[in-house]
């Protein structure tokens, strides 16, 4: 398979890496503790821990692509940015 066309560089792959662990994460975790009570949270609408990690990883998504859009700096500052987004999210409020 030619992977040529995609720009395969460490925080790309560690963004990808992530995903699929958390994604195998939160199945394990649904499996053993099904649900994951909804609650109201920082978001001002309710949501289960599973719609919490959608938001979470398409939030993470989206600032990654804007990084790479608007600025010439490194990855790494919109990996810390979406990690600091993500926590937000999952605050409790």
């Amino acid at each position: 398979m030619d992977l040529s066309w995609m720009a395969w560089t460490t925080p790309v792959a560690i963004f990808f890496v992530v995903l699929v662990c958390l994604i195998a994460a939160m199945g394990v975790w649904e499996y053993f503790q099904p649900g994951g009570g909804p609650r109201v949270g920082w978001l001002r609408f309710e949501t289960t821990r599973g719609d919490r990690l959608f938001l979470s990883i398409l939030s993470a998504g989206f600032i990654n692509l804007g990084w790479i859009a608007w600025t010439d700096q490194s990855l790494w500052w919109a990996l810390a940015l979406s990690v600091a987004w993500s926590v937000l999210i999952y605050r409790k409020c």
